[in-house]
């Protein structure tokens, strides 16, 4: 039986860690609050009281976190996973890194031994919980093969970009162009509502013409409604992201990306005001009246 350790419980991880325990893997699991594991472990898998804790025996150790911080603290931080890890031991990070933190964290588990993957992955919190995750991949094409049968539990595509740090380049440009839209959306919506527009036409129009996404359809129905429940998706994290992607953009563009820094400038104020809240949040700060 394959044995895998999940660190990182929150609203993607705990779907996640269900479905190892789902394809019948050993899990071992470890989150900051035991509390949100209780029911996986009432469904076989191991509490774990630390990371390195976790990772004993492991076959893989896949982490979910939110950021470049709590990435480096479950790896490489005090009883952190890479303790251990035996060499050969594939470190799959689904988180949403910085670019810089995925190639530095990739060449200090490569000297211990390890084999990183670099996933992550798109989808919401029902498709994390039911493996229709999108994964984008960048590692060796022998690794990810390796690491194949610890991704297919999670995911319907896998997305292959190249080396390490690739996956993690594409999930910052999607997330980066997602806080665009999802601004651009609460903005024209805010325009519409106090120009006194029919919002039900309003949003018909956005669905059915041409600056329609899925995001942009998803968030303009909730923003209309006010129907800020269940986040998931906050504005700290969405904030992050988009910082992260415009410090990649900056690195590898002559010019200053405008719309990258006025999204997270965007996100900014968000945060100050609703870091924990959905993101859809953003057209209570945009809609009020001159």
């Amino acid at each position: 039986m394959p044995r895998v350790a999940f660190i990182g419980l929150g609203r993607m991880g705990h779907g996640m860690a269900g479905r190892y325990l789902d394809a019948g893997f050993a899990v071992a699991v470890w989150n900051r609050s035991r509390a949100k594991a209780e029911d996986l472990i009432a469904r076989g898998a191991h509490w774990a009281t630390s990371p390195e804790d976790a990772a004993i025996d492991a076959d893989a150790v896949v982490t979910m976190v939110a950021d470049d911080e709590a990435s480096r603290a479950v790896w490489l931080g005090q009883d952190g996973a890479a303790a251990t890890m035996k060499a050969g031991t594939l470190a799959i990070e689904c988180s949403t890194v910085s670019y810089h933190h995925a190639l530095g964290l990739s060449r200090e588990l490569h000297a211990r031994g390890l084999i990183y993957i670099d996933c992550p992955v798109t989808g919401l919190p029902d498709a994390a919980a039911s493996g229709k995750l999108t994964l984008l991949v960048g590692a060796n094409a022998a690794d990810l093969d390796k690491a194949r049968p610890f991704l297919t539990p999670l995911s319907t595509t896998i997305r292959h970009f190249g080396e390490v740090g690739t996956g993690t380049v594409y999930k910052l440009i999607n997330n980066l162009m997602g806080a665009i839209q999802i601004a651009g959306i609460a903005e024209g919506l805010a325009i519409a509502e106090q120009a006194g527009l029919d919002m039900k036409l309003v949003l018909d129009a956005v669905a059915s013409g041409v600056a329609a996404s899925p995001q942009v359809i998803r968030h303009s129905k909730r923003m209309a409604a006010r129907d800020f429940g269940g986040a998931t998706f906050t504005a700290s994290l969405r904030h992050k992201d988009a910082a992260y992607a415009v410090a990649l953009a900056e690195s590898l563009l002559a010019d200053t990306p405008v719309m990258g820094r006025a999204a997270v400038a965007a996100y900014e104020r968000a945060k100050s005001v609703a870091p924990d809240d959905d993101e859809a949040k953003m057209i209570e700060i945009v809609s009020r009246p001159k």
